[in-house]
């Protein structure tokens, strides 16, 4: 089997901010495996937050795929350490495999039927309470709306999406960028203005703070929830987890931690890093057992894959056969 492992960047439309900071393309890891005149590709997205740079997680993929055993790739590649890299080779794997067997992705996964069309929710980068009520407005009729905030003038940003978009649920996403303090005065106050769901409000090192307050509405862990080794932590401190395929190392594992949430009567978010369709075609494989579907990364983008089914107006998502997952 050989890897071909390539680098890409896709500029972002209007760039993109969080509370860790802003930047103006995704930068992606690309690679195709190579075996017996089929060939399969994922691709994943380095995340610094974890340790991750563009050129780790390059010398990481060509460093395992060298050592892979074409007869027992899957499990050459679990033994590998969750994040990008292994999402980049675990992904490829999975599309090699339904070209391979002439069947489609979700049909080797065990699932009943292919991802129907989905719609996701759109993201609001931060920005002055301005100019993020205007990003929302620009969503029109969009169900669900994704506030990034950075644990500055947070509630005022908040009220001016809601009122952009009053009918819309936010999903307020502070990365890890709330005190505790800001946390408990803050949560009253997000029901009134539309707010469904507050996502990773604390860095994950002092999330344990989490289970001595009254969660008025749902939270949601993110940057503390990587795969399954996540959930004793994460249980008595969230009433939800975002999982992202960059964090459990591909679709073999999130497939996993979706099937254990489930169990666990923990409802699930499936998210994405901002990157093109090839990185959330595997993801939706996830959607149809999500309670919110946080897939936009493509729409963020100047311009997608060649291929590209989605509907970025209407924030729809359609699974593309011929970009992944097709036998």
């Amino acid at each position: 089997m050989k890897a071909v492992v390539r680098v890409e960047s896709w500029p972002i439309r209007g760039g993109f901010r969080i509370a860790r900071g802003g930047r103006a393309a995704a930068e992606v890891v690309v690679v195709e495996l190579h075996d017996e005149g089929s060939w399969g590709r994922g691709e994943c997205v380095p995340y610094a937050r974890y340790g991750e740079s563009v050129d780790s997680v390059v010398a990481l993929i060509e460093a395992s795929s060298a050592e892979l055993d074409a007869v027992d790739a899957f499990a050459g590649v679990q033994s590998m350490p969750a994040g990008a890299a292994r999402n980049a080779l675990d992904c490829a794997l999975w599309d090699l495999e339904a070209k391979q067997s002439g069947r489609p992705a979700w049909a080797v996964a065990g699932l009943p039927s292919a991802p129907a069309p989905t719609h996701t929710m759109r993201t609001v980068s931060v920005g002055s309470a301005s100019e993020m009520k205007e990003a929302a407005a620009r969503f029109g009729t969009a169900a669900t709306i994704k506030v990034k905030v950075d644990g500055g003038s947070d509630l005022g940003r908040i009220a001016a999406v809601h009122e952009a978009a009053p009918g819309a649920k936010l999903i307020v996403d502070a990365n890890e960028a709330w005190s505790i303090e800001q946390t408990q005065a803050w949560l009253p106050e997000l029901g009134r203005l539309g707010v469904a769901v507050l996502e990773q409000p604390l860095h994950a090192d002092d999330d344990a703070a989490l289970e001595d307050i009254e969660h008025v509405i749902p939270i949601c862990a993110d940057e503390s929830f990587h795969d399954r080794s996540s959930f004793p932590n994460v249980e008595n401190r969230y009433d939800m987890i975002n999982v992202k395929l960059d964090k459990t190392g591909g679709l073999t594992e999130a497939l996993a931690c979706t099937a254990e949430a489930k169990q666990r009567g923990l409802p699930i978010m499936v998210g994405c890093m901002v990157s093109t369709s090839l990185a959330v075609e595997p993801a939706l494989l996830l959607a149809a057992d999500a309670a919110y579907v946080d897939l936009d990364g493509p729409l963020l983008l100047e311009r997608d894959r060649d291929g590209a089914l989605h509907d970025e107006a209407a924030g729809l998502l359609r699974a593309s056969p011929s970009i992944w997952g097709g036998g």
